[in-house]
C-alpha cells in the first residue's frame, strides 16, 4: 500500500509543527510549508518532513508549491492550518489593514490552496480511494466576542469555504473536514496577535488549567486523517475542560461540587 502523503501548512511552528510531527510519527509522508526556511529546515532534519517554504499569500508561491508537489508524488491530504489573528479592538478601531490579513490568511490562503491542489487531490482518491482537506478554524468562527470581530469574521469565512467545499464535493471520495479549537495555549499565538507582548500574551492564559496544547489539537487531526475512508468528521469542536463556551472560563483548580470544592 502506497505511503500516504499529507501538506501541512504553517509547519514551522504551533499547531502546524506539532501535527506535521504526529503525521510523521505515524507513518505519512509529509510536505511542511511555511514562510519560515530555517524552521522548516530543522524540522525536515529532525522529522524527515519535506520542507517547502511558501507564503500562501502570493498566488505565485502556491503555483510554485502545486508544481512541487505534482513532480515529487501524489497529494493524499491537505491540512491547511496556517493563519492568524492581528489585534484585539473593538470594531470602531480596527485597523483596516489588519482585517485585510486576516483575511488574506486565514480565507484566501484556504481558497488559493484548494484551487491549487484539488486536481492532484482528485487524482489521488481515484488511485487510492479517498483525499482529504482538512482546515483548522476556530471556535472564534461559530462565536463573536467583543474585541474579536475581524478574526471572527476571517475565521467564518474560512469555515464557511470549508462548508460550501463539501457541497461542491458531493458525489466525489474527498472528505472536508473542519477542526475548530477553542483557548490553545502555543509559543506565538496571541504574542503574535497582541503585538508581540509577551506579558499581555500570557495573561490570557493566566489561572486557566490546563489550556489545550497544539499536540493536542495535532492528535485529533490526525486520528481525523487516518479515520475509515468511508468517515467524514465535517466538524470537530474542540475545548480545555475550563472553557465550557467561548465566553465561560474558569480560572483556578477546577473541583467538583459539594464536599471540599464548589458550593
Amino acid at each position: 500500500m502506497t505511503t500516504r502523503r499529507a501538506v501541512v501548512t504553517g509547519a514551522s511552528s504551533g499547531i502546524g509543527e506539532a501535527t506535521a510531527r504526529k503525521l510523521r510519527s505515524r507513518g505519512w509522508d509529509v510536505v511542511a510549508v511555511a514562510r519560515r526556511a530555517e524552521r522548516l529546515e530543522a524540522l525536515e532534519a529532525e522529522t524527515g518532513a519535506v520542507a517547502f517554504a511558501a507564503d500562501l499569500t502570493s498566488d505565485a508561491d502556491v503555483e510554485a508549491l502545486a508544481e512541487f508537489l505534482d513532480g515529487t508524488g501524489p497529494v493524499h491530504s491537505l491540512v491547511h492550518i496556517a493563519g492568524g489573528a492581528r489585534g484585539a479592538d473593538r470594531v470602531e478601531d480596527g485597523l483596516v489593514e489588519d482585517w485585510q490579513w486576516m483575511f488574506d490568511v486565514n480565507v484566501l490562503s484556504a481558497q488559493r490552496l484548494v484551487s491549487a491542489l484539488l486536481p492532484q487531490l482528485r487524482r489521488a482518491a481515484r488511485e487510492g480511494g479517498h483525499a482529504d482537506t482538512l482546515f483548522v478554524t476556530s471556535t472564534a468562527a461559530q462565536t463573536a466576542y467583543a474585541g474579536g470581530a475581524g478574526y471572527n469574521a476571517a475565521k467564518a469565512g474560512e469555515a464557511m469555504l470549508a462548508h460550501a467545499l463539501r457541497l461542491e464535493l458531493n458525489g466525489e471520495p474527498i472528505r472536508v473536514i473542519e477542526v475548530a479549537p477553542g483557548m490553545v495555549h502555543t509559543e506565538e499565538f496571541t504574542t503574535n496577535r497582541l503585538g508581540g507582548d509577551k506579558v499581555a500574551a500570557e495573561r490570557v492564559y493566566e489561572g486557566v488549567l490546563a489550556p489545550l496544547t497544539a499536540d493536542d489539537v495535532a492528535d485529533v487531526i490526525a486520528y481525523a486523517l487516518d479515520a475509515p475512508g468511508h468517515v467524514n468528521l465535517d466538524l470537530i469542536t474542540m475545548r480545555p475542560v475550563a472553557q465550557s463556551a467561548q465566553h465561560l472560563l474558569a480560572r483556578g483548580p477546577l473541583r467538583p461540587r459539594g464536599e471540599g470544592g464548589l458550593a
